[in-house]
């Protein structure tokens, strides 16, 4: 038995699919460049193998949350451009600055540290300056935003900055036609032109994210970035499926099962005997659990493939393991018991998971817990396998 057959569990990463998809995604938004965001180790998938692959299918620049996740990228040798955006008081300024990321800022609280760091590092900071175009979340409201352009326009002066971007992000471009979307867009176009007329010559302009890059063109400016489109997952099944979108899913979920046994009719099952077998039958415990990611909300909801059927957990989903009704089929310990993939061979998809568990399939592969080894395929990292972050 190989050391990947061998494994209680693993996320195996398609790297060929991923490049295909971030391929497709280039050319919806042809003309702009193309954003990879890696946050958060790349949405479950293994931020550095993933990183890798977006820029050998073209990708131009690298997106972070957090800093320190950019900084990571750094450390693990990926050049080129890296954007990060979501900063606290007291950050890695100099840090960032000193590795070459570009930082946003939302206020003028972050553009006085972000200074302040650049004339200790003796280097400009790479700034794009973030709007708040009606989603409420970070970035600069239209009111105060002619006070930060100002101090930032006065900081590039002084030599302490860079004006690199000018950038937003949609509130519902996942909910086609939504006014907000046409709203969002012409205050960030108000916005644009407003910094442009007060002297920001910036690099690029962005607001659009996977649906806006998949379903509104004229959102595209001079950059898009994908995250979850690029993983092969269609950012609202309102949009299409990700085969409607030419994307595959890029993360398969399995695990080996670990008991196969006999059980008379009404013998309950996990915690809370919410399940109890209608009559004599088979069990298999399938060795993954909500430590690994396995959300509880889908206990006796969540879909398997096991033995080749669809089967569905039986009960309540444990930390660190479920049970599946395999009705009464023999099937030996060892078997493969796979949560979510592709759908190639009928299982069920990420997508599935998000129905079962009432949630989103963003969620589904991002809570996939580093104790599960994520195995990377097509021979693109140097192992072939990283235990995940």
């Amino acid at each position: 038995m190989n050391e990947t057959a061998s494994l209680r569990a693993r996320a195996e990463i398609d790297l060929a699919a991923l490049r295909a998809n971030v391929r497709v995604l280039r050319a919806r938004a042809a003309g702009a460049q193309l954003m990879a965001v890696v946050k958060s180790d790349a949405y479950g998938h293994g931020a550095v193998p993933c990183a890798h692959a977006a820029l050998e299918a073209g990708a131009t620049w690298l997106g972070t949350a957090t800093p320190q996740e950019a900084l990571a990228l750094r450390a693990a040798g990926l050049g080129g451009r890296v954007m990060c955006w979501l900063w606290t008081p007291g950050g890695p300024w100099r840090e960032a600055i000193e590795a070459d990321i570009d930082v946003s800022v939302s206020g003028l609280w972050a553009l006085t540290e972000a200074t302040a760091a650049a004339a200790d590092a003796g280097r400009p900071a790479r700034i794009q300056l973030k709007a708040d175009t009606g989603l409420g979340r970070n970035g600069c409201q239209p009111a105060d935003w002619p006070e930060l352009v100002a101090a930032a326009r006065a900081a590039e002066q002084a030599g302490t900055a860079r004006i690199t971007g000018l950038w937003s992000h949609f509130a519902c471009a996942d909910e086609p036609g939504h006014p907000s979307i046409t709203a969002q867009l012409n205050t960030f176009r108000d916005m644009v032109a407003y910094a442009e007329k007060a002297g920001v010559e910036p690099e690029v302009r962005h607001i659009a994210n996977s649906p806006a890059t998949l379903t509104v063109p004229e959102s595209h400016f001079d950059l898009v970035r994908t995250g979850i489109a690029m993983y092969g997952i269609s950012p609202s099944p309102e949009l299409g499926t990700s085969a409607d979108f030419g994307l595959r899913p890029v993360m398969t979920l399995s695990a080996s099962v670990a008991l196969v046994k006999h059980v008379p009719a009404g013998h309950g099952i996990s915690y809370g005997h919410h399940y109890t077998t209608s009559k004599e039958t088979t069990l298999g415990l399938v060795p993954l659990g909500y430590a690994d990611g396995v959300p509880r909300h889908a206990s006796g909801t969540g879909p398997v493939l096991v033995g080749g059927v669809r089967r569905t957990v039986a009960g309540r989903v444990a930390m660190d393991q479920f049970v599946v009704d395999l009705d009464g089929d023999e099937l030996p310990v060892g078997s493969e018991a796979v949560l979510f993939g592709p759908g190639d061979r009928g299982e069920p998809t990420a997508e599935d998971w998000a129905r079962a568990a009432g949630t989103i399939a963003y969620e589904i592969v991002t809570r996939i817990s580093g104790r599960v080894p994520r195995v990377h395929r097509d021979g693109t990292t140097p192992d072939g396998a990283s235990a995940g972050s």
